[in-house]
């Protein structure tokens, strides 16, 4: 659903703190926390990711998932998929 980078990413985007998208999502700081501290996916309870996802969203941060089009027309940036060696 998302990862603990694009979090990041997108908190990096809108200039704002773990504490900011807890407040905008209606979730606690320890909650943030622990679903950055994710490898991979976020982990942690479907309701409080739809919450995350929804917040960053009203915010305007479109969350791209793997080898997904862009449905919007800003900019953007995007991780290149990792070459196997």
């Amino acid at each position: 659903m998302i990862t603990s980078a694009q979090m990041r990413a997108a908190r990096a985007l809108l200039g704002i703190d773990q504490k900011t998208l807890a407040q905008m999502a209606g979730l606690s700081l320890p909650t943030i926390q622990r679903m950055e501290l994710s490898r991979g996916h976020v982990r942690g309870v479907v309701d409080s990711l739809v919450k995350v996802v929804a917040a960053l969203d009203a915010a305007g941060v479109e969350l791209i998932g793997e080898r997904a089009a862009s449905s919007g027309g800003g900019r953007g940036v995007r991780l290149k998929a990792e070459e196997e060696a």
